[in-house]
């Protein structure tokens, strides 16, 4: 019991610091300049992982309302980067120290420059008021206490048992800290000269997200899993009390005329990719193109696909079987064969074969082991590409095999249509006219199933709304 008093005592001498956002003493083990030197490190990681959006006007615009919101912020002394990434996800997040980052699968769900003020605005209130430092400080509590309970003890399972209650208080945001992020943002909304009711708005969007995927995974029979960035509302935002009761109080901040900017931020949209971008290939259906790259492969009905910077994934509808591409340096020039030996670092390969692949040159083989894994590697235009395949669970790879030798054995160079194939959907503005309706531009969008419900999704309208005559909206060729 010494042991656990004196590790509570000093934790807390030395972890409390005011909020600078707040004014409320919080608990931390962290300086700013520890904070701002875990967020350069941070950063330099995340840009390897998540490819920027080569865009230079769009990176700047987003930089400028970004700073904009910043400067009206608590901690405006920081040097703030808003960056846009190359991912059709619908996220944002930042980094410790002002390092923003927006996906560009968010910005088309947005309809104003206010609403992309307000995701700023939202992750800059995380940044002010310090959350993952808060975070990173409990963790690091959590494992000083749990060490110290061990050796009081002498029990080390006491130190396991302190990191998972750990674990369990500082996992995710939270909802308090992500309603403290929105009051915050909608304080350096009002206080830069947005309308602070884009926060509200940007929630909307976000629920639509979530009400949207539940509904298209019910039209397929699939169960919708919970979760998404900022999930946290059951209700619809404008029932929801504490989010209006963290937002109300930056309308006392308001002065003079809030700006929305819609058309402004609908101009610089106009071309945005939707979806994949041709810079990290596309998937149409269960085909993958990748232009700058010059291939394409194809996967069996049914399986899903994951697209990342530094690998792509396919699996199994169950989620059994998955195999994985990668690109390979081969400085020495080797053939496929040695080039995959060397990889496996001189272990046994089995049932070796070359491969003849419309004039591309690969090899396969199997590596043997408690989970064998099926390998290849095919070489095309100077570039290699190292394929591994393995299963889990109840799966083995007899059963598989044929499955992923029929995804190695599509991988080809693009064919002329398809390059056209490889060309990303894209946004385009289009004023709305009186006689039109949604369901007509949508039977004529490049868009799969779901082309209405998407439509709408994007234009704020989701799921019954309809443009107004002379309206611009998105639309999706």
């Amino acid at each position: 019991m010494k042991w656990l008093l004196l590790a509570l005592v000093l934790i807390s001498l030395a972890g409390c610091a005011l909020n600078p956002a707040t004014g409320r003493n919080d608990f931390v083990l962290m300086s700013e300049r520890q904070e701002l030197e875990l967020g350069r490190r941070y950063n330099q990681e995340i840009l390897k992982q998540n490819p920027l959006y080569s865009d230079a006007g769009l990176q700047a615009y987003v930089q400028q309302v970004g700073e904009r919101v910043a400067r009206h912020s608590h901690r405006n002394q920081l040097i703030y980067e808003f960056r846009v990434v190359d991912s059709p996800d619908i996220n944002a997040f930042a980094l410790p120290g002002g390092y923003i980052y927006i996906h560009r699968g968010l910005l088309a769900y947005l309809n104003s420059e206010a609403e992309l003020a307000a995701v700023l605005g939202h992750e800059v209130g995380h940044v002010t008021a310090r959350h993952s430092v808060q975070q990173q400080s409990q963790a690091s509590a959590w494992n000083i206490l749990g060490q110290a309970v061990a050796i009081g003890t002498g029990v080390g399972a006491a130190g396991d048992l302190t990191n998972v209650l750990g674990g369990a208080v500082v996992r995710g945001y939270g909802r308090d800290m992500e309603l403290e992020a929105d009051g915050l943002g909608a304080q350096y909304l009002a206080r830069s000269g947005y309308d602070p009711q884009a926060m509200i708005e940007v929630v909307k969007v976000l629920k639509n997200q979530e009400v949207f995927a539940r509904d298209q995974a019910a039209r397929r029979g699939e169960a919708q899993a919970a979760g998404g960035y900022h999930g946290l509302f059951d209700t619809h935002p404008d029932n929801d009390r504490r989010l209006q009761q963290v937002i109300g109080p930056a309308q006392a901040l308001v002065g003079g005329q809030q700006e929305v900017n819609r058309e402004a931020f609908l101009r610089q949209l106009d071309g945005l990719p939707f979806g994949d971008s041709a810079e990290t290939g596309v998937r149409r259906g269960r085909h993958f193109y990748h232009g700058p790259l010059g291939f394409a492969l194809s996967y069996p009905e049914g399986w899903g696909l994951v697209n990342r910077p530094d690998v792509l994934v396919g699996h199994s509808a169950d989620q059994q079987a998955f195999i994985a591409m990668t690109l390979e340096d081969n400085p020495q020039g080797l053939t496929p064969a040695e080039l995959l030996r060397q990889r496996v670092g001189g272990r046994r390969l089995l049932a070796g074969q070359d491969l003849q692949l419309k004039g591309l040159q690969g090899h396969t083989a199997v590596l043997p082991g408690s989970a064998a894994k099926r390998l290849a590697l095919i070489q095309l235009g100077g570039q290699s590409y190292l394929f591994v395949a393995t299963v889990r669970g109840r799966a083995s790879l007899e059963v598989e095999d044929r499955h992923f030798l029929q995804v190695i054995r599509s991988f080809r160079p693009l064919s002329a249509r398809e390059r056209q194939e490889a060309e990303p959907l894209r946004i385009r503005l289009h004023r709305f006219k009186a006689g039109e309706s949604l369901a007509g531009l949508a039977r004529r969008s490049r868009l799969p199933d779901g082309a209405l419900a998407t439509l709408r999704l994007l234009n704020g309208l989701y799921p019954h709304g309809e443009p107004r005559p002379g309206d611009w909206i998105k639309l999706v060729r």
